[in-house]
């Protein structure tokens, strides 16, 4: 069994969004073939995961939601996975198919799945994902560098190029070989990636239910490699666009609401589609889009996108077939507001954005 595509976290996200992509795209073989799905965490809560997500049988994606309106709800098995490994368990297994399997990366490691540990290194097995990156890097190399595309999912703006600035650094802390630096900027593509689907809840031991909208959009360049072909994947020239859309409005939104949320000590288990029942809350967060959020999509010349992505993201957030939940959305509070609302304020200086700043400087 050999799986050329390799994926680092287990998360529900993949599991509903990339995993399922590749799985349709083998049904009609648009696909480079199966994956082998590691978890790096080493979370013992989601052992009972890394099993079931390679079951033969598959395990389940139930889509639920509105398109054009109309109710839908699909049932889905996702059968792309076909081995599953633990970083802390099985580390000389991954490095072997890294090296000797993988032609695409891909990596959803959670919103501090960029954080190093102090006194980490690449001897054993690494503590921090970007150093098991370098690590696993570095023996492909030494076992004859094969070229190599890598697909960040993580919702960093340039995701693809801060992991590799990152990894380059660290390349020269740990592995200072001027050779190996040189294949890690001229062999291996970092893709610039921007992933966009609500998928609210787990379906234990492993699957999801998600929305009907997905996106991935992954910027053109020399030498990339994708893991399919599918409807939702776009390649596009400058992923700019897509990127602000999504992390300022609809990123941007949820913050928003996670913040009223937990300002106001709401209910645990409310939804976003509970919270905007709230017709003075709905209000606030239309005003915000339109009079903050728009005009700073004016201001560089995408008013009408920023416009018609605030209706999709309005109708999006009021699914009422989705428990999306706001403790959910909470997570990681603070570094979501740095990103999502400090970063569009950075953006678009000059633009007037009372409320944005309200929840930025609090």
């Amino acid at each position: 069994m050999s799986t050329p595509i390799l994926q680092f976290g287990t998360s529900r996200f993949l599991q509903a969004h990339a995993d399922l992509f590749v799985s349709e795209a083998m049904e009609s073989g648009h696909a480079i073939g199966s994956i082998t799905v590691v978890q790096t965490s080493g979370d013992p809560t989601r052992a009972g995961r890394i099993g079931a997500i390679s079951a033969p049988e598959g395990y389940p994606v139930i889509i639920r939601g509105l398109e054009g309106g109309t109710p839908v709800e699909r049932a889905l098995r996702v059968r792309s996975v076909t081995r599953s490994l633990s970083t802390a368990k099985d580390w000389d297994e991954v490095t072997r198919i890294f090296v000797e399997e993988a032609r695409v990366v891909l990596s959803n490691t959670g919103d501090m799945g960029y954080a190093l540990v102090d006194g980490d290194g690449v001897n054993g097995v690494p503590r921090s994902f970007p150093m098991k990156l370098l690590a696993l890097l570095h023996a492909r190399f030494r076992g004859g560098g094969m070229p190599l595309t890598i697909l960040p999912c993580e919702l960093i703006s340039r995701n693809g190029e801060v992991l590799q600035r990152l990894v380059v650094d660290l390349a020269g802390r740990h592995t200072p070989d001027e050779a190996f630096i040189s294949w890690l900027t001229k062999r291996v593509v970092w893709g610039n990636t921007l992933v966009d689907r609500i998928v609210s809840e787990p379906i234990e031991p492993a699957g999801a239910i998600a929305e009907p909208y997905a996106i991935w959009a992954i910027e053109r360049q020399t030498g990339l490699i994708l893991p399919c072909e599918h409807p939702c994947i776009k390649v596009v020239a400058d992923l700019t666009p897509y990127e602000r859309l999504k992390l300022h409005i609809l990123n941007l939104g949820h913050t928003v609401l996670a913040d009223r949320w937990m300002r106001e000590g709401r209910p645990e288990a409310e939804c976003v589609k509970d919270i905007l029942a709230d017709t003075a809350i709905r209000a606030e967060l239309q005003q915000i889009y339109r009079n903050e959020v728009v005009p700073g999509f004016r201001m560089h010349e995408l008013g009408d996108e920023a416009e018609a992505y605030v209706e999709t993201t309005l109708e999006r957030f009021g699914n009422p077939y989705l428990d999306h939940r706001l403790r959910d959305i909470a997570g990681h509070h603070p570094e979501k507001i740095v990103r999502r609302i400090i970063g569009f304020r950075d953006w678009c200086p000059g633009v007037p954005m009372p409320r944005l700043s309200a929840i930025a400087d609090r």
